[in-house]
């Protein structure tokens, strides 16, 4: 096993997934208002696309490569009218209360059933919102092609296994550090400021994803 090459992956991911983006604030507003678990599994989510497109960049699939990158325009147009509905949605549920009742300190807590759901349902949910957008966002592929071809990796199988598991875990790294450290602040915030979290929130990704669509017409 190449350990240089797992940890080229981990530090690939991680410098990947670190930019704040519209899963950033979707990471950090339900961190608050769901808790640190429905965060982190957003977070996962989002480090399995890193995965799955680090996976097809390490092996050198340029067939799927040129694939997304010739659809790039009406994926990129899905992801921004996901991340609208997102976000308006995010805006309408202000007309509900957005309280919770004590900061979650487990698993159970946190995943407790509530008016929004099965409590699984919901980490469900958080999970395959975050891979969808993120698989939604052809410049991932291209951030991974450039810095692999940069790095000089080869496109042995065994060599892109251990990337894509380097990729994985500095990703979800990432997303355990932003979740855990998000958390530790959400005893302090009233509904009132959980109120104002998801009204700035449902704006800021709304406005991604307008900027994605008006990206589609324009290009």
């Amino acid at each position: 096993m190449d350990i240089r090459i797992l940890l080229q992956g981990v530090l690939l991911g991680f410098s990947i997934a670190a930019p704040v983006g519209p899963i950033g604030i979707l990471c950090i507003r339900r961190t608050l208002v769901s808790g640190h678990w429905i965060g982190l599994l957003t977070g996962l989510g989002a480090a399995t696309a890193d995965a799955i497109y680090g996976g097809i960049a390490g092996l050198g699939l340029t067939l799927i490569t040129s694939l997304l990158v010739d659809q790039q325009l009406w994926v990129r147009g899905l992801g921004g009218g996901f991340l609208c509905w997102l976000g308006i949605r995010m805006l309408l549920s202000l007309r509900q209360s957005t309280a919770v009742d004590h900061p979650a300190d487990s698993p159970e807590e946190s995943l407790r059933p509530s008016r929004w759901g099965h409590p699984w349902s919901r980490g469900l949910s958080a999970y395959g919102s975050a891979l969808f957008l993120t698989l939604t966002n052809p410049a991932t592929i291209l951030s991974f092609v450039a810095i692999l071809a940069g790095l000089g990796l080869g496109t042995e199988s065994g060599s892109a296994l251990l990337l894509v598991c380097g990729v994985f875990l500095g990703s979800s790294l990432w997303w355990l550090l932003l979740s855990g450290g998000i958390s530790l602040f959400r005893a302090r915030f009233t509904p009132h400021r959980l109120q104002w979290v998801s009204g700035i929130s449902g704006l800021v990704i709304t406005g991604f994803g307008l900027v994605a669509l008006i990206s589609v017409v324009t290009g």
